[in-house]
């Protein structure tokens, strides 16, 4: 059973980490090649933080629920950008 939930484990992340835009992008940047568009990237965290505010703001005047899910979703990202700069460009 433990192998079973291993190995379920391993090919979500893998398949997380090859097809999602922003894990492709931050694979990039860990790259020698990458470490340069560390801190402009940081700028993505912009639009996602702007989308957050847009689905608040729409699940405050009483939208549905699940936009709770893409508010968290959004500033994950947004943080997974925000801390990638400092840290590919003290490399």
């Amino acid at each position: 059973m433990i192998r079973l939930l291993w190995a379920a484990s391993v090919r979500t992340r893998d398949y997380l980490r090859f097809s999602m835009p922003t894990n492709i992008a931050l694979d990039a940047i860990r790259s020698r090649r990458g470490l340069k568009w560390g801190v402009p990237v940081m700028l993505l965290a912009v639009p996602y933080l702007y989308a957050a505010s847009i689905c608040t703001s729409i699940l405050a005047d009483g939208g549905p629920g699940w936009l709770n899910l893409l508010v968290l979703l959004f500033i994950y990202n947004a943080m997974k950008f925000t801390f990638m700069g400092p840290v590919s460009s003290s490399c």
